[in-house]
């Protein structure tokens, strides 16, 4: 057939074509399919293909494709990874959905990566991290042997944890490989702190003493309380010890001589913790940079101004309630910005600016809840049988983990919180090391750690 005919022909067959019905247009194209051989079924099948499957992602300009997949919940976009190699590669480099489903997590995020595949990964991690954390599987434990006598006081600082026991000693263990790197003869420790040349520790005889690790000999006595001390804690820039004694008082020392240069009172109760902490924020009654000091017992938490006088007054003083049967537990987190407690009554957060309290928080069953640690994403609690997370956007607990029948103490300081930096939004390199330790029945500490990723 000549051209000029065909293309006649094609035209008169188009307009009988499209006065069908959709049943009778189907029917036609069937007839032909039957008439046809295999070259023209392959032209058919490649055309349809181009028709039919049209792959938006590839044919999108990448910022209008990334668009869309923000819509997309990541489990989803998981599942579209699989489609193609291109559509693979274009999801992964898509980092804001990553980034959000990360913080979505409680991920901290790091702005400064650039590498567009990096947040795919952290996510996967991220998810596994959650799902342990959700079927009670991200932790492992460990139990450190050497104290021949009862174990109070604990204190840890990067990877590494001090023990003060009744078997006059203090040692100092590495908890990665749990090897005692430095054990020294002390008096009976009911508190220790530490850092690379000394230890400090106030004792159930009434004083406080430092301690030189190297030698084990005592640098530094601190005599003056009338009954035991419970806290310690000291600042080298300020030359400055604190401590919080069974005697109702805080005293305030020079860390260099040993000289009492105040004794605070005020407090009705054992003094059970002491915290030295530099402020964060401005207010009428002080500024960023002042060192602040706070001192709680069973009922109330006193706020002091260390640093500009010596015979300070206290400027604040905190409570949950005005019920004396309502007794504070014997954590307390002060980061400069917050101060945070436990009660029977729920988690107190105040605002250290305005001394307002922002939130109470009360999750179920919590009077025999004790708080361990507080960030910006996460808490740490315990009670006589486990160890939980909570998730502090939803005040959800998220998970928990079993614990043996530790030691009890009413000052509390027989337990402690490892790691904190993972409570502001772990990151991947944050979730290792210690989470929990506490003293044994049988003289030795138990630890919680985190359990490495799979």
């Amino acid at each position: 057939m000549e051209k000029k005919d065909f293309e006649a022909w094609l035209d008169n067959i188009s307009v009988a074509f499209l006065s069908l019905t959709d049943l009778q247009k189907n029917e036609t194209l069937d007839h032909l399919i039957s008439l046809s051989g295999a070259v023209q079924l392959r032209h058919l099948s490649n055309n349809l293909e181009i028709l039919l499957k049209r792959d938006f992602l590839k044919l999108l300009p990448l910022e209008l494709s990334f668009y869309l997949l923000k819509w997309l919940d990541p489990q989803t976009l998981l599942t579209c990874c699989l489609v193609s190699k291109q559509w693979n590669k274009v999801i992964s480099a898509c980092t804001e959905v990553w980034q959000t489903a990360c913080k979505n997590l409680g991920w901290q995020i790091d702005d400064s990566v650039q590498d567009p595949l990096h947040w795919k990964k952290v996510y996967l991690k991220a998810i596994l991290r959650m799902k342990q954390l959700k079927d009670h599987e991200a932790f492992e434990t460990s139990s450190l042997i050497g104290h021949s006598a009862r174990v109070y006081a604990l204190y840890y600082k990067d990877g590494l944890l001090c023990t003060g026991s009744d078997d006059l000693s203090a040692k100092l263990w590495d908890v990665s490989t749990g090897q005692c790197i430095y054990g020294i003869q002390t008096h009976t420790c009911a508190a220790v702190k530490f850092d690379e040349q000394k230890l400090v520790t106030g004792s159930f005889d009434n004083t406080v003493a430092c301690w030189e690790w190297s030698s084990g000999a005592k640098t530094q006595h601190f005599r003056g309380h009338t009954g035991a001390v419970f806290s310690v804690d000291y600042n080298d820039e300020l030359d400055i010890l604190v401590s919080g004694s069974a005697d109702f008082t805080v005293k305030v020392w020079a860390l260099s001589t040993g000289t009492c240069l105040n004794t605070l009172t005020g407090h009705t109760e054992w003094v059970t913790k002491v915290v030295l902490q530099k402020c964060k924020v401005k207010s009428l009654m002080h500024s960023p940079g002042d060192y602040i000091l706070l001192s709680a017992d069973k009922y109330e938490i006193k706020i002091w101004p260390i640093g500009r006088e010596i015979n300070c007054k206290c400027l604040r003083t905190l409570s949950v309630s005005e019920d004396r049967s309502i007794s504070l537990q014997p954590r307390l987190h002060f980061d400069g910005k917050y101060i945070v407690c436990s009660s029977a009554l729920g988690l107190y957060q105040w605002d250290f600016a305005s001394y307002d309290i922002l939130r109470v928080i009360k999750p179920p069953d919590f009077s025999n809840v004790s708080l361990l640690g507080f960030g910006e994403i996460f808490a740490l609690l315990f009670d006589n049988r486990y160890l939980y997370i909570m998730d502090l956007r939803t005040e959800k607990l998220i998970s928990r983990w079993p614990l043996p029948e530790y030691r009890k103490s009413k000052r509390g300081s027989s337990f402690l919180a490892g790691e904190m930096s993972w409570l502001n939004g772990l990151n991947g390199q944050n979730d290792t090391g210690l989470v929990f330790a506490t003293s044994m029945p049988d003289h030795s500490i138990h630890l919680v750690l985190w359990k490495e990723h799979g």
